[in-house]
């Protein structure tokens, strides 16, 4: 059994799959109790009364293509909050095993492990940069099963070094799972640590159609690992977890021009970032800019409670993060279009 496999609950790596009802196109079907009707004003290709594949292989193949890996490296689900939770339950057992985070960081890793029953073990980024501990982070997940690193960071936006990284994949190898969530990625300019794979079998990676691609409705995230840690987390994903009007939708928007669109969009939002971070570094309201690789800036204020008032006052509303620990006065600024950004930069100068 693959050393990764030994991390896993040995009661998930027993587990009996549910054996969801399987079809030959070519047939007429009549053995999943669907109604044979559909609804009326469905006009969905496959048809909203039919179940959809729990795995769609037009989708599968789809993010292997979008992502440059292998099909029996992905999995898919309802957006990158189901991978987690899919993760935690496949190798965290309650009261026994645990994670490590490293805050401020995504919020949702917690919850995940706080659901399951799994510890949860913090390890702070490192000030000013929000840099990784990474001897911290080794130490600590030699008593969890999963290490969650997010780069870009959210909320601080922040690249985490690469090195740094793999670096806690290869002390860790035997001992825990680490994961890296790239939601942000497209807008770092970065490659994606899914090509290293083959060296480090207990890396894992998160990435999402939330962002760059203006999917977030659609709710789609991608898992890429090693095949033997897809097809356990095959064994405990609900069945037909995507729904068939998301599958219809991703594909659509996901083809060569709407993929020229997102390359074109992004640059718009780099130059917008790049020129908000520079007005605002200018007012006297603002302590400092945090550098972003993101699609959003971290920028501690000296009145953050001025600076949320401003925002509202023009009909825009920011993230508050002044109650993270290390986040005092703090707000998250997600990039907007050229006019909500001219908006809100206005308001702010008028402070």
């Amino acid at each position: 059994m693959s050393s990764v496999l030994d991390l896993a609950r040995p009661d998930i790596l027993q587990l009996q799959p549910y054996a969801h009802a399987a079809w030959d196109p070519s047939l007429e079907r009549l053995h999943a109790n669907e109604m044979p009707w559909r609804a009326q004003g469905d006009n969905s290709a496959a048809g909203l009364n039919r179940y959809p594949e729990p795995q769609p292989h037009d989708l599968v193949e789809r993010m292997a293509n979008l992502y440059d890996v292998p099909l029996a490296r992905v999995l898919v689900g309802r957006g990158s909050d189901e991978a987690i939770d899919l993760l935690v339950r496949a190798f965290c057992r309650a009261g026994l095993d645990g994670v490590v985070i490293t805050p401020p960081t995504f919020g949702f890793y917690k919850v995940a492990a706080r659901i399951q029953g799994a510890d949860v073990h913090e390890v702070p980024l490192l000030r000013p940069g929000f840099a990784l501990d990474v001897p911290a982070v080794i130490e600590a997940g030699r008593r969890a099963k999963i290490v969650f690193l997010c780069s870009p960071n959210n909320p601080t936006g922040n690249l985490i070094d690469e090195s740094a990284m793999l670096d806690v994949c290869r002390e860790l190898a035997t001992a825990a799972l680490v994961c890296v969530d790239e939601a942000y990625l497209e807008f770092s300019g970065n490659p994606s640590l899914a090509s290293r794979l083959d060296e480090y079998p207990n890396l894992v990676v998160l990435r999402t159609l939330s962002k760059a691609y203006a999917l977030a409705g659609a709710r789609l995230g991608t898992l890429i690992a090693r095949e033997e840690i897809v097809e356990l987390l095959k064994r405990i994903i609900p069945p037909y977890a995507i729904p068939a009007s998301t599958v219809e939708a991703v594909l659509a928007l996901t083809e060569a021009p709407q993929r020229a669109m997102a390359g074109a969009r992004i640059a718009t939002l780099l130059a917008e970032r790049d020129g908000m971070a520079e007005r605002l570094a200018r007012m006297r309201v603002v302590a400092q800019v945090f550098p972003s690789a993101a699609n959003f800036l971290l920028v501690e204020c000296r009145d953050a409670r001025a600076v949320l008032e401003a925002g509202k006052s023009v009909g825009l509303l920011v993230r508050d993060f002044s109650s993270a620990p290390g986040l005092t006065n703090c707000l998250r600024i997600s990039v907007g279009t050229p006019e909500q950004n001219e908006r809100l930069m206005a308001a702010l100068e008028r402070l």
